[in-house]
């Protein structure tokens, strides 16, 4: 078995003709190049792409196949090159009746193996959805009801950025994930942490112990593709092994998860949507310090103190070790010139954050830089804390 880096959740932004997909997210991110940052620029070997339901990128998917340089792999996902495995996936967002009875709303990454899977999953699910051509859409079913569905075409869950305040089942549904798949839950092999939280405060809700967790970029455009990745122990990459990574079977498994520092997630800590600031303030923080509105978005932080059963974090001893990693694109003095420059010379993002010496790095960029980009390897970089839809700032010692 041999390792590799996987980002699981990748948006697409524009089909290859120009139609919308994600609307916030890049022009620049179709099928195919997304397919070639992972091999050329990012080092990604297993890629989840979560808007393969859409009618537009299934016709993509299908041109990008009769170019001849990918194709199904017989154990399921398409490989590209030779290098990146592509996982089918789709992002749909559910209707939760939440813990007190309102109507909240959840998204779910669901995966395939075979374009004809995704196919048959995009064509029933246009009963559910009014627009099938569109990232993200609103479902007029729940999770519960979802997850047959996704079943039935040979695919499987995962509940998406699990914590954040908007669209996701802790955030904004329910304290308890068994609440909403009941007798299913069981079939639920992992979730997906989100960029505002990591390993050591979703461990302090004990009924996520059995699940494998995931760290994945989001990523609305393509130099955010691998922001937050995860490195896996696989025997080849497919949609089979990807599976049994999950399900943690026959030695494979994810055997670190790589994130930002929580505090650099643009929703950890809660905001006053009236004074337009963070509040400040042991968690969890239930109303404004300076206007005393309660006109607040809980950040993901506070909202595990609300709802973990917990006093301390209690891994499991299955669960890798949590490596806060600060993509180039948030270290000081980086902008896309120096990134550039840094790939021409060393090939992949992946390569530069894992395998360079200071002086490596150093030799290209200068001292300065490369000093940054050891020392946000290393965790000395200060962090001013993200909330209300604001990241986290990384700032020098």
């Amino acid at each position: 078995m041999y390792e590799v880096f996987a980002d699981l959740h990748i948006h697409i932004g524009r089909s290859e003709n120009g139609k919308p997909i994600k609307i916030t997210a890049a022009r620049s991110l179709n099928f195919a190049g997304i397919a070639k940052e992972c091999v050329e620029r990012k080092g990604i070997n297993i890629a989840g792409i979560i808007d393969c339901a859409s009618p537009y990128v299934i016709e993509d998917i299908e041109n990008f196949l009769k170019q001849g340089e990918a194709y199904e792999l017989e154990k399921g996902g398409i490989i590209y090159k030779d290098k990146v495995c592509i996982i089918l996936g789709s992002e749909i967002e559910t209707s939760e009746l939440n813990d007190d009875g309102r109507t909240g709303s959840a998204h779910n990454l669901c995966y395939f193996p075979y374009l004809k899977d995704i196919k048959a999953f995009s064509k029933e699910m246009e009963s559910y959805i009014k627009n099938m051509t569109l990232s993200s859409q609103r479902a007029n079913i729940s999770a519960y009801e979802l997850i047959d569905i996704v079943q039935k075409y040979n695919g499987i869950l995962v509940p998406a950025h699990c914590f954040t305040p908007h669209k996701s089942f802790y955030g904004n549904c329910t304290s308890s994930l068994k609440r909403i798949f009941k007798e299913k839950y069981d079939d639920i092999y992992a979730i997906e942490l989100g960029l505002s939280s990591d390993t050591f405060l979703a461990d302090e809700i004990s009924e996520l112990e059995t699940k494998t967790f995931l760290t994945n970029s989001d990523a609305h455009s393509l130099p955010k593709i691998a922001r937050e990745y995860n490195k896996m122990l696989v025997e080849d990459i497919n949609f089979e092994e990807f599976l049994k990574v999950l399900k943690r079977e026959n030695g494979r498994k994810v055997i670190k998860n790589y994130g930002l520092d929580p505090k650099l997630g643009k929703y950890h800590r809660t905001y006053c949507e009236i004074c337009c600031k963070q509040i400040p303030g042991k968690a969890p923080v239930s109303k404004c310090d300076t206007c005393d509105s309660r006109n607040i978005t809980m950040g993901v932080f506070d909202r595990i103190e609300v709802i973990k059963d917990r006093k301390e974090t209690k891994s499991p001893d299955f669960r890798p070790e949590y490596i806060y990693q600060i993509p180039l694109t948030f270290i000081p003095g980086i902008g896309k010139k120096t990134i550039n420059k840094l790939l021409d010379n060393f090939g992949t993002e992946m390569t530069i954050l894992h395998k360079l010496s200071d002086d490596d790095i150093e030799a290209v960029v200068g001292e300065k830089i490369s000093k940054n980009i050891i020392n946000s390897r290393d965790g000395k970089m200060n962090i001013i804390e993200g909330g209300g839809g604001i990241y986290g700032q990384v700032k020098c010692e």
